[in-house]
């Protein structure tokens, strides 16, 4: 049996759930009354402790924010309609901030300390719960250096923390997405299978061209011969192409995505041919032409399952069929919803119980 970890509590005396309009939730803007936070220093984590939600000091000298020592995960909880709270494959996460930490050259954390700094946090926000379908409450736990050195190495000080807030559907329609062939989201031998801030903040110049073109999301390619698909913008690129679900083998470019993970056990489950492989530019675009590439979708945390309606290759755009039509990816975002919000039993052992 796990250990639990004594983690001071200070409540708010002035909460803000009254002030908040759940009826209207831009995602990533809103936060609960509280936050985890602990302190690495001389080889082990400390001072693990939930606060009320605020501003934090910090010297402008830490090392985050002069080399980019900083990460992140994100993953959601549920609202159940008995009223129990759950929390979506949070072990995933946990597996997948350490590879993040290595990458970074930071210190991994602890599962439990992953684990239950989630769970108490939100066991004590578990009113920030939206009951509303399709909403959730979402979880940042997030990892950044601290040492005040402007010396290029390591830190030796870090700080934890995990922010919770109520959110509704990350994107509001199906997705006009741009393949991109001129800029990079990563290389081998680099960072992209982590979560790390640079990897976002990179994105953001190519990003924002697509959308002044009017696109939804860039569909990122290699970055040696940008011929083969790797990642969306906010997603993991999926698709279904002659009958088998086809996508970009997790390397060291791709991110590990743990809805990605969840719809290739299910697609496996239900007997569909699964193929994690390298996708060619060249197969999905002759796929859009002949009918062939039947289901296109981007899976992640944010995302959940975000249909494709078109995809933009050198200037042509090729529609593709009408998302409410398509059959995998309707069941399969149909599916996930039925057991995030425990609408049927979990068999597979994927909800971590938090609060009854």
């Amino acid at each position: 049996m796990t250990e639990t970890l004594d983690i001071k509590i200070s409540r708010t005396t002035a909460s803000r759930l009254q002030q908040t309009d759940f009826d209207n939730l831009p995602f990533g803007k809103t936060f609960s009354d509280h936050m985890f936070v602990a302190d690495y220093a001389d080889g082990e984590w400390k001072n693990l402790s939930v606060i009320p939600y605020g501003e934090i000091g910090l010297s402008p000298a830490i090392s985050a924010l002069h080399y980019g020592q900083a990460f992140f995960e994100g993953l959601k909880a549920y609202k159940h309609a008995d009223g129990k709270i759950t929390v979506f494959r949070p072990d995933k996460n946990a597996i997948r901030f350490n590879k993040s930490a290595e990458r970074l050259c930071m210190p991994t954390l602890p599962e439990e300390i992953f684990l239950q700094s989630i769970a108490t946090l939100v066991d004590l926000d578990r009113d920030w719960v939206p009951s509303k379908p399709n909403h959730a409450l979402y979880i940042r736990p997030f990892m950044f250096a601290t040492d005040p050195y402007l010396g290029v190495t390591p830190s030796s000080t870090y700080k934890y923390m995990v922010l919770i807030g109520p959110v509704g559907p990350y994107f509001s329609k199906p997705l006009r997405v741009k393949i991109e062939t001129h800029y990079t989201r990563a290389a081998e031998g680099g960072m992209g299978y982590a979560k790390a801030a640079g990897n976002y903040g990179s994105s953001m110049l190519p990003a924002r061209k697509a959308t002044e073109e009017g696109f939804d999301q860039l569909i990122w390619t290699d970055a040696k011969e940008h011929k083969f698909i790797e990642e969306m913008g906010a997603a993991n690129a999926m698709f279904l192409l002659d009958g088998k679900l086809i996508t970009a083998e997790a390397k060291d470019t791709i991110l590990d995505g743990v809805t990605r993970d969840t719809v290739i056990a299910l697609a496996k489950e239900w007997g569909i041919t699964v193929e994690e492989r390298k996708v060619s530019v060249a197969e999905i675009v002759e796929g859009a032409k002949n009918g062939k590439l039947t289901d296109a979708f981007g899976a992640g945390t944010a995302a959940t399952i975000a249909p494709v309606a078109s995809i933009s290759y050198e200037g042509q755009e090729y529609f593709l069929s009408d998302p409410k039509t398509r059959e995998f990816s309707n069941k399969v975002f149909d599916t996930l919803d039925a057991i995030k919000y425990g609408n049927v039993p979990d068999t597979r052992g994927w909800n971590y119980l938090v609060s009854e």
